[in-house]
């Protein structure tokens, strides 16, 4: 039998988990980065049970696990520090089967990118879908172009074209140019790492909390390795959102009042380092999440907010998700045709449910921020669990397995 072959466009953790997965179904796989290196900038990402579960499925839900770290406990404050509620990583352990885990980004890229064959992943390779093929045409491949500005222009056929290429897809335009673009959430995010040893020898332990102020929140994770992941977010108009200036005086503005750790955290960091993107979010359903010998994957077909923290999970669901479906004996339309039917709907309930509660996080008011703080308070103090009633249904999720 003819081996397959794959080409991912976009080496992040989605493209890179799909291309493990292929790999491992026995396609032959390119994946084509658009950056000069495979290494992001620097963040975290928590990776719920259901992540972990299809991780499993490709042989490395242990080795993240490994290098990952989680919190017994995590608190939700007030900016003065009053205690809303204390959330249990053991209660998820009882609901969903496992803990949320928080990893750097760059640590899951280097564990997937060291799965694949040498010279699997081509880096400063920004590529573009030229045609996306027809599944049912031997002789109809899916045909990309590579314009990288020091070399001449490549063009590559393919059996199937994975397109991971981010909220802003490229591909997704070509595919369906009708469709609406992301809208824009409402608010902005940052995020940086700090190492604990220089927020004012803040050890990792004090750092697992979120605090939700007047139309924005604060939120510290720790990392395995005694760093420290901090993310924030402010509504704000769009257009700001951006990387680079001081993005760490503007931090400071909004909440360096706030309780500690806050203040040790922003003297901690780096301008530089400082991240800054507006959030966006699926304005609408796509007619689908494949066309011809194309499959959408992860942000480039259903960009979420990150308030339920499955971003990046969906996209993992979705790489093993679809190289299950691909087998090599099967025919790819069909295959395509599964992976729609079974990932357009529960990726787009993950994208209303976590813009949901993304809004509540934007409240202003006074009063309004006064009745929320209740809320929470009182769901903790009589029903602790019910907090984690906004994963039932996604972090209880199991990947497919073989017939």
């Amino acid at each position: 039998m003819r081996q397959r072959s794959a080409i991912v466009i976009g080496g992040g953790i989605g493209g890179l988990t799909a291309a493990v997965a292929l790999d491992r179904r026995g396609w032959r796989v390119t994946v084509l980065e658009r950056a000069a290196t495979l290494e992001p900038v620097g963040a975290g990402i928590g990776l719920a049970p259901n992540a972990q579960r299809a991780l499993d499925t490709i042989g490395v839900g242990d080795a993240v696990r490994a290098m990952a770290s989680w919190q017994l406990t995590g608190e939700i404050r007030r900016p003065d520090g009053r205690l809303l509620a204390r959330t249990d990583n053991a209660a998820a352990v009882r609901r969903f089967g496992g803990p949320v885990v928080i990893a750097h980004r760059a640590d899951v890229i280097g564990l997937l990118a060291g799965r694949l064959p040498d010279a699997a992943v081509r880096t400063g390779a920004p590529a573009a879908l030229v045609d996306a093929g027809d599944p049912l045409r031997e002789d109809r491949p899916a045909r990309v172009r590579i314009d990288a500005p020091d070399r001449d222009p490549e063009e590559l056929a393919a059996d199937l074209v994975v397109a991971a290429d981010g909220i802003h897809s490229a591909t997704r335009r070509t595919l369906f140019p009708g469709h609406p673009a992301p809208r824009y959430a409402g608010f902005t995010a940052w995020r940086f790492v700090v190492s604990a040893a220089d927020a004012a020898g803040l050890a990792a332990a004090d750092a697992a909390h979120e605090t939700w102020g007047p139309g924005g929140l604060w939120g510290t994770l720790p990392l395995h390795d005694g760093r420290i992941y901090v993310y924030a977010t402010a509504a704000v108009p769009p257009g700001g959102g951006r990387s680079g200036g001081d993005q760490r005086a503007e931090l400071v503005r909004r909440f360096g009042t706030w309780h500690r750790p806050v203040p040790e955290l922003l003297a901690a960091a780096e301008p530089a380092a400082v991240l800054r993107n507006d959030v966006h979010a699926a304005a609408a359903p796509p007619p689908a999440f494949h066309h011809g010998r194309v499959a959408l994957l992860g942000d480039a077909v259903h960009p979420m907010t990150p308030n339920l923290g499955q971003g990046g999970c969906q996209a993992v669901e979705d790489a093993v998700v679809l190289a299950h479906e691909a087998a090599p004996d099967a025919s790819l339309a069909t295959a395509l045709a599964a992976y729609t039917r079974q990932r357009l709907p529960r990726t787009m309930d993950v994208v209303r449910r976590s813009g949901r509660i993304g809004r509540v996080t934007t409240w202003r008011s006074g009063p309004a921020c006064a009745l929320r703080g209740a809320l929470l308070a009182a769901t903790a103090r009589w029903r602790p669990d019910l907090a984690l009633r906004a994963l039932d249904g996604i972090a209880d999720w199991r990947p497919p397995t073989a017939p």
